[in-house]
Parts: structure tokens; sequence; C-alpha cells
């Protein structure tokens, strides 16, 4: 059975050959010979046709936007991390004139971006795409200032949930599946000091 990408504890089969569950953070994951190569996958994200001025997409990130606006000022620092071509978070953030810089290994690939910290960053439908989710957190946690917050949205698996009927694994770049147990392990490991999850929006502030 593969090793888990996160805590490189053991697994098990949780759905035929395509995915796996960790035995201990509960994370659910693609193994590696299932992963696209990085063409494949930059292809994938290219074919995506997400506007930034789409209302729809800006209602959809409203759980960061509004948090950011509700919890800092303009003069803090933000990072959108795995921004995409396009993001509404930076749209509408700097239309409130917030500093917010954008970083994406595909399309804004600044690595001078992560050399600075940050007093928040945002990571809209990104920590599903990890190949190596335990190296990313820990980038994260380090790009984090004294008392920064990390906003994560992605899609959260339950026992509710029908795995097999569930249109979020059929994407093929979807490669890490977080349960609620999986980001306690996170908040943990990480030494996150709190944590909130409301349906598909996590908070972890450091």
């Amino acid at each position: 059975m593969p090793i888990c990408p996160l805590c490189n504890s053991n697994s098990k089969a949780f759905y035929k050959e395509e995915f796996y569950e960790c035995s201990k953070c509960k994370g659910i994951f693609r193994p590696a010979e299932k992963l696209l190569d990085n063409e494949k996958e930059k292809q994938r994200y290219e074919s995506h046709t997400n506007d930034s001025d789409d209302l729809g997409y800006q209602n959809f990130v409203l759980p960061i936007t509004s948090s950011v606006l509700k919890e800092y000022k303009k003069d803090d620092l933000g990072l959108d991390f795995g921004c995409g071509k396009d993001s509404p978070i930076v749209k509408v953030l700097r239309q409130k004139e917030y500093q917010i810089f954008e970083y994406d290994p595909y399309f804004f690939d600044d690595k001078k971006l992560l050399e600075e910290k940050y007093d928040y960053i945002a990571c809209c439908e990104v920590i599903e795409h990890f190949y190596n989710p335990k190296k990313e957190f820990e980038l994260l946690k380090k790009l984090l200032k004294e008392e920064g917050v990390l906003y994560l949205m992605t899609g959260v698996y339950n026992s509710n949930i029908d795995f097999s009927k569930w249109w979020y694994k059929n994407d093929l770049t979807h490669v890490f599946i977080f349960q609620e147990e999986t980001f306690e392990w996170i908040k943990k490991e990480f030494a996150f000091k709190d944590m909130k999850i409301e349906k598909n929006f996590i908070r972890l502030s450091r």
C-alpha cells in the first residue's frame, strides 16, 4: 500500500485503485502512479475558464475575502498562494486597496515572493492539488508571520458523502482530499494555535 504524502504513514485501499486512505491523518490520496505529469497538469489548469470579474466566482470566494476585509487592514501583506490565471480574491481585495500578491507555480512563478513573510495567506481550491502536501504546508507555515492566518477552501470529505458519486474526486488534478481529522492532524503537526472549519472553509491561525 502507498505511503501517505502528508504524514508518511501507511494507508489502505479506499476507492478502487484510484484513492487510498491514510491510517493516521485520514487523508485520501491518489497513488504516485496515478498523478499527472507537469505538462498535463498545466494543460488542465489552462483549460479553466475562470474570470475574476464573474460575480458568481467572487461570491464563491466570499468566505476568504470577507474574512480578510474583516480581520486585516489595507497595509497588511497578503498572498494568494496557487492563485491560478485570474484570481477573484486578488481582484476583490485590490479593488479595496489591499496589498495582496499572486503566486502560482504555473502562472505567477516569482520565487522572490516565497522569501517574504505575510500577515495572511489565501489558498482557494489549491490544497487538493498538492502532490507533496507535507512540503507545501511546511512552506505555508514558514511564509506566515507570527499571529498570521491561513485561509483555505477545499472540498472536505465526510462519511455522509457517497464517494463513488462525489464529483470532487473526478478531477484528475484533485490528488489529496482532506477530512476534518486531516486538518486536526495538520493543526497539531504544524503547531497552529487555532482552527475553525465551516463547510469548505478552513481558518488556521499561527
